[in-house]
């Protein structure tokens, strides 16, 4: 499919679609209507609003490029939005409000593991196929939803390519694995924990020593108890985890208390900015990531990583260091719900869950497929390095556009 930049302001559609809720909201017309309870204000707003655009500009590229075609028909797509404020029990009374007042039959994700688990019983009650994009948690994908599809891969694979490099670097050094020690930080939420028992279970393999090992409440707005252990202790790797939230405490005390270890790796480094807002100290940094423009993933509706990069940049204000890995996969999952509705050829809701449960396809995102469970199996994890205030991609090997720096080196 062709495309062409947008001049919308899509953003201002997404609200007028809030606050114009239809009463009925399935198929009227030739519109299927979508819902989404989502962050828009909130702790988790800044993610919230990076996956709402990705939706945004998924649907209007859609829509221009002649629709969703079912039983010969054309239908475009518009997506229902209510703000669950971050908090869990909001997103489940609003996905209730979605789905029995106002009619919705299919459900996008909102932001967050942990909204993500409150939103899910709710949708499986209603047989509402749900597809997500923001809820790595490995818990969800252990309860046995049917409705339930995730196009991102799950949270324990997230940090576990920073344990292998300093595995390997250790082998480099003439050093057995084994001696690596490690700090680990991280948020007391189900993504984060989750995140930490995959480097837990990665780090036991090679049998490292977790030296630090800290539990952080969710206003992660002052790590200094632990980065001062960090420094009293000088592990070799520092691993840490708390939403855009902590990486932007992490990076600001880390510059500010000259925190100085050899590796260092965090989530959520481009949804925080911390290169705009931290460049010194960012530097050197590992990030962990869903994708990144400079894959060589592709399809025909937005071309490559770097085109869809491109045009996301162009029509949203406020990413010039970068898009964030939350809205490409948020725009994969609107594609994922059109190829169902197409192979399905029905809006029946058993008929496109069965569909999306035979899901394979490759975007610009990477590869889609699901396990049984319902998550992503085609695509790996990615990790970056900030280099020169670029993130560059270091890991896995195969995916990797540069040589990993080591030690890090912060920046003046």
């Amino acid at each position: 499919m062709h495309y062409r930049k947008l001049g919308i302001g899509l953003a201002a559609a997404a609200a007028m679609t809030i606050a114009s809720a239809p009463s009925v909201a399935k198929v009227e017309g030739n519109t299927i209507f979508l819902g989404s309870a989502i962050s828009l204000t909130g702790r988790y707003s800044t993610n919230g609003i990076h996956t709402q655009n990705g939706y945004e500009l998924a649907a209007q590229l859609i829509n221009e490029g002649g629709g969703v075609t079912v039983g010969g028909e054309s239908y475009q797509i518009e997506i229902v939005y209510y703000d669950d404020e971050s908090t869990p029990a909001r997103g489940a009374q609003l996905a209730e409000r979605l789905i029995s007042q106002d009619g919705i039959e299919f459900m996008l994700g909102p932001y967050s593991s942990g909204l993500t688990k409150a939103i899910a019983p709710v949708t499986e009650q209603h047989g509402v196929p749900m597809v997500e994009a923001e809820g790595a948690s490995r818990s969800l994908f252990t309860q046995g939803y049917r409705y339930l599809f995730a196009v991102l891969s799950t949270s324990e694979q997230y940090l576990a390519s920073a344990i292998d490099l300093a595995a390997g670097q250790a082998e480099a050094e003439g050093r057995d694995p084994s001696e690596i020690r490690v700090a680990l930080a991280f948020e007391n939420d189900p993504f984060s924990q989750d995140v930490r028992a995959g480097v837990m279970e990665d780090a036991a393999g090679y049998g490292m020593q977790i030296v630090i090992d800290d539990s952080l409440p969710a206003d992660l707005s002052d790590m200094t108890p632990t980065l001062l252990k960090v420094i009293a202790e000088s592990p070799d790797l520092l691993i840490i985890s708390g939403h855009s939230k902590g990486a932007t405490t992490a990076a600001r005390q880390i510059g500010e208390l000259g925190v100085e270890v050899p590796m260092i790796a965090m989530t959520h480094c481009d949804a925080a900015k911390i290169t705009e807002n931290f460049p010194a100290a960012a530097e050197g940094i590992l990030c962990a990531t869903q994708w990144s423009p400079t894959l060589t993933y592709s399809d025909e509706m937005f071309g490559s990583a770097r085109d869809f990069s491109d045009l996301f940049q162009a029509t949203y204000e406020g990413y010039d260091a970068g898009v964030p890995y939350q809205s490409a996969q948020a725009a994969a999952a609107v594609m994922v719900f059109a190829d169902a509705f197409e192979r399905a050829d029905s809006f029946d809701q058993d008929a496109v869950r069965d569909a999306l449960s035979e899901t394979d396809m490759q975007t610009f995102y990477g590869g889609i497929r699901f396990s049984e469970a319902g998550n992503n199996i085609a695509k790996p994890m990615v990790l970056w390095q900030i280099q020169d205030n670029q993130y560059q991609v270091v890991a896995p090997p195969e995916w990797a556009s540069h040589e990993l720096v080591y030690p890090r080196v912060a920046g003046d």
